[in-house]
């Protein structure tokens, strides 16, 4: 034991050690889980491609002039803000 170390401060680190080893084991079978997990998903079908829609809703907003106008202000905003 260290002798200029108080028993507290031993009792201390060796707690601190078990609580280290124990989080570094849980955290090894939860990496090892996973890996196999992943491996799974990797040989997976892979997406081909994501489909197009088809048709249109059918629903339509008529805007009056005013809304028109505030739209394409917004949109001008936003473009300046990009650039």
């Amino acid at each position: 034991m260290l002798q200029h170390v108080s028993v507290l401060q031993q009792i201390g680190l060796a707690v601190l050690a078990l609580a280290t080893a124990a989080w570094v084991v849980g955290l090894v079978r939860i990496m090892r889980r996973d890996r196999f997990a992943v491996s799974v998903w990797r040989t997976g079908q892979p997406l081909r491609h994501v489909p197009a829609q088809r048709g249109h809703s059918g629903e339509r907003v008529v805007l009056t002039p005013a809304e028109q106008a505030a739209f394409a202000g917004l949109v001008r905003r936003l473009d300046d803000d990009r650039s």
